[in-house]
């Protein structure tokens, strides 16, 4: 890898890790205010992976939860950095874009992925989890694309 690429791929992770970081505290927050502890809450990630019996595997499986959850956010990053190499209007802006990516992430995750997935409940839009959930994506998309436009500077 050359040197322009081992910076890129570290700004690339620092906005991922941000961005993840945001989501999962959100997440964190809102189960457990739900009754949900974060055992549970990441073993629901893992389930994406591994169906139901993913809530069997106690904390090893949360971790996996955990790493998915970060790898996840880190392709996301990965991606707008790239498509913002391209496009201007991505570091130019990245208070809009940033927003605008997480709608389209929380969109894309919940329409997308999740059916696609072994995630084994139907994905339901209650309002206060959506609303709560699309403003928690938004701060992960603001933070990739404010990262993104520092990297680019």
């Amino acid at each position: 890898m050359s040197a322009g690429g081992a910076r890129a791929a570290r700004w690339v992770v620092l906005g991922g890790a941000v961005g993840a970081t945001c989501d999962i505290v959100y997440a964190i927050l809102y189960s457990s205010w739900r009754g949900m502890p974060p055992e549970r809450l990441l073993q629901t990630v893992a389930t994406g992976l591994l169906g139901k019996s993913a809530y069997d595997g106690g904390w090893p499986v949360a971790a996996l939860g955990l790493g998915l959850h970060y790898a996840i956010v880190i392709v996301a990053a990965a991606l707008f950095f790239a498509v913002a190499r391209r496009w201007a209007w991505l570091r130019e802006e990245p208070i809009t874009a940033g927003l605008a990516y997480g709608v389209a992430i929380y969109a894309f995750m919940n329409f997308v992925v999740l059916p696609l997935s072994a995630f084994p409940y139907p994905v339901r839009f209650p309002l206060l989890a959506t609303a709560t959930g699309l403003l928690a994506h938004m701060a992960v998309g603001l933070s990739i694309a404010l990262i993104t436009r520092r990297a680019h500077a």
